[in-house]
Formats: C-alpha cells, structure tokens, sequence
C-alpha cells in the first residue's frame, strides 16, 4: 500500500481533552486477558521458513524517540548496517487516546501515508482493540504487520539479515546465545523494569526493597564493567543494545522520576565510561535524542522518598575503555 496524495498526511494535535489519555481500552492487563499484549509474533527468517523472508527493501520499521524498546530495533538495525535494507521512520513524541501518530514534527508516514499507527494494526486485524505498540515491523509486500513484540524484532533484524549486513557485526553470536539470553532476562527484571517497579511501590517498604534492588543491579553490572569493555567482552552484542536506553535515561528519567539512587549514573565510573562508549558511537549516538526523555522531579505519592535531581553530563567526555581487552 502507498500514499495516494502528494501532501504529506497527518493526524491532528494531539488532544486529551477530547479522545482522553492513552491506555484504557487498550492496554488489557486483567486476568481475564490471554491474549498477549503484544500480539503480532510473526519471524523474519533469511531461508523464508517463516513466511517472511529476509530481502532488501521489503521491512519497514516504525519507531518512537521516546520509547525504550523501540529505541533497541533502531539501534540494532544501524549497528548491522541494514539503513538501506530496512527502512525506518518516527512516530511523534505525543500520544493521547488514539495511540502514537504522524505529524509533522517526526514527519509522514513514508510507506503506507497513515496518520495514526493505529491503521496500521487495523490493516493486519480488522477490529483490533489491543495495545498500539512500537516497534513495529512491517512488510510491504503482504500490508501487514509481522511484528510488534520488541524482543524478537531486535534479534531478526541481528541476525536473518546477514547476507546484507556489516559481516564485522554479529549480536548474537551462537556460541554465546545461552550466555546472552541468561544475562538480557537479568537485564530485563532487574533493570529495564527496575524504574516502574521502584515508581510504582505503594508502601515505603516496597519502596525500599525495590530501588536496593535496582541499585544492586547496577552494581552487579559495574563490577561487570570493571573488567570487560562491553558486557560480554571485546564485542557489542543484543545485551548491550537492551541495556543502553535505560542507561541513557537513567540521570535525565528514571531516577529523578522514581527516585532509584543517591547515586547518579555519573557515579559509576565502570558503567559511566562503558555508558559513553557507546553513546559515542553513531549506532546509540544517532538513535538517541535527550531532549525527549528529560523530566522534572516527581513526587508527592505519599512516600518518603529520596532527593534526587535530574544530571546534566557530558556524554562526549573521553571514556579510555579501549583499554579493556576481552575477558
């Protein structure tokens, strides 16, 4: 499917007042739900076992500069060099009840000229209901998507693509698979969940077992760091790539929103360093924008929680991590 008119589409401003907040209706969290929330699990596969055939020019990748987990699919896409084999684009940064959409600031939809993302999940299931997601992969050739669910999105696009690929690139090496999917499920309960969890606490006990939880998960891995330059070693793998943007929001979001840690990012010298060695690569630098993900400090939920304000730092200071060799 393509646009039909020459002026780009867009949706209207985003507006609370007349279609409400984003969520209800949509993000089905009852019990009473069996169905995924992120229902489109389809696989890209490079032999086409799958229905989906990996191939040049076919996938389309929506994304949001605001979300995590999309971040991860646009990241993993640059590192392997796939910019000209899987094309991209930016939903805007505001939602309301409609779900993410296009409008003029992050631009058009470029391949289909939709104006909410939410025709697009209504093209694969007429009368969908459920949660409007990014990322997702989408393929041109059936006008539907493959799929919204961000973990296997990432691990396609790392390793069915590798005909068209950076051949130096491999996120996830066989060898390692069992070390990376043991250390990305760590990843995963005790950090990228770690900010909601501590936000979330409804007593101060939950409150305080919660960020000791997430702290001693940050110093798990700066003790990690210590001695590697990335989690596995001498290679960036999907580890990195699901760490970095909880990382990244970490001084500017998640800690003066949840109030996590007295101590800043900044304060870890192996997971700062290992944080701006990333960060001054094109793949993380290019698909990270602070703008978006700076926040004011929260509170006022009834809890004591701790003081914390939001870190300004310089991410282009040297980071001398090269001197780390392979462990």
């Amino acid at each position: 499917m393509t646009a039909t008119t020459d002026a780009p589409a867009y949706a209207s401003v985003a507006d609370l007042e007349t279609h409400g907040p984003y969520g209800p209706g949509r993000l089905h969290t009852s019990p009473m739900w069996s169905r995924p929330i992120y229902p489109f699990q389809d696989r890209v596969t490079a032999d086409g076992s799958s229905g989906y055939r990996a191939e040049p020019g076919r996938y389309h990748l929506y994304v949001a500069w605001v979300c995590p987990w999309a971040q991860r699919a646009a990241i993993a896409r640059k590192l392997a060099g796939l910019e000209d084999v899987v094309s991209l684009s930016y939903v805007d940064d505001d939602r309301d009840g409609r779900g993410w959409a296009f409008r003029e600031r992050r631009g058009p939809d470029p391949v289909n000229g939709f104006t909410l993302l939410e025709q697009a999940y209504e093209a694969t299931e007429p009368g969908y209901r459920g949660h409007i997601s990014v990322p997702v992969l989408w393929d041109r050739r059936t006008g539907r998507i493959v799929s919204n669910h961000f973990p296997d999105i990432t691990l396609d696009l790392g390793t069915q693509f590798r005909e068209w690929a950076d051949p130096s690139v491999d996120l996830y090496p066989e060898d390692r698979r069992e070390e990376i999917d043991a250390l990305n499920e760590e990843i995963l309960q005790e950090v990228n969940h770690a900010p909601g969890r501590v936000a979330a606490a409804g007593t101060q006990d939950e409150y305080e077992e919660s960020r000791h939880r997430a702290v001693a998960a940050l110093e798990r891995l700066e003790e990690r760091l210590a001695t590697r330059r990335f989690l596995l070693g001498d290679r960036i793998t999907e580890a990195d790539v699901r760490l970095w943007p909880t990382l990244a929001r970490f001084d500017l979001l998640h800690n003066p929103q949840a109030r996590i840690s007295e101590r800043a990012l900044t304060d870890f010298p192996a997971l700062w360093g290992y944080a701006r060695d990333l960060y001054q690569r094109p793949a993380f630098r290019e698909t990270t924008d602070f703008a978006t993900i700076r926040t004011s400090s929260s509170g006022g939920d009834g809890l004591v929680r701790i003081a914390v304000e939001p870190v300004e730092a310089d991410w282009d200071a040297p980071h001398d991590r090269d001197r780390l060799a392979a462990s």
